[in-house]
């Protein structure tokens, strides 16, 4: 989902597109915030440099028992409040419910970041079915729900930053 989505707004907009993976990124478990690239640990400089430069995230979690990733929180709690900063939400599940229940989730943790919301989320159930290991989308029924995801989350990012 998350290939997919990078590749997609690569193609479909002129905003530069930086990918985060939580499984690459290898961060200790918050102790404190980093208020600074400078007051990032030398191994996490250039994550830090990314998440300041930052103009707007997207969230993409599979959902964990209810809710969204524990990295993902972990890495957001490394940094600062993200005042201002539009936020969409993608959730994907092998399951109906495409992670919904995560989504909420993800909606009071964007609140409690000062974050904005896009209105529109992007929940994916049965992802297994959707998308092939290397983010090609392989059922093409979805496309619609993924260009109304980012067409209204490029509209908040639009709005926001000019």
């Amino acid at each position: 989902m998350a290939l997919h989505l990078q590749q997609y707004l690569a193609k479909h907009s002129e905003h530069n597109v930086s990918f985060v993976d939580l499984q690459q990124s290898n961060l200790p478990p918050v102790q404190a915030a980093w208020p600074s690239v400078d007051k990032a640990p030398a191994e996490h400089k250039d994550l830090a440099k990314t998440m300041f430069e930052a103009q707007a995230f997207i969230l993409v979690s599979p959902e964990y028992n209810g809710s969204y990733s524990p990295a993902m929180k972990n890495l957001l709690d490394h940094f600062p409040k993200q005042l201002h900063k539009p936020f969409g939400l993608v959730t994907a599940s092998p399951g109906a419910f495409g992670g919904l229940r995560a989504s909420q989730q993800l909606q009071l943790l964007v609140g409690g970041l000062l974050g904005l919301l896009s209105p529109v989320m992007l929940v994916t159930p049965f992802v297994d079915k959707k998308f092939d290991a290397d983010g090609s989308l392989i059922d093409l029924t979805f496309q619609a729900s993924i260009d109304t995801f980012v067409t209204e989350f490029l509209w908040l990012v639009d709005k926001v930053t000019k």
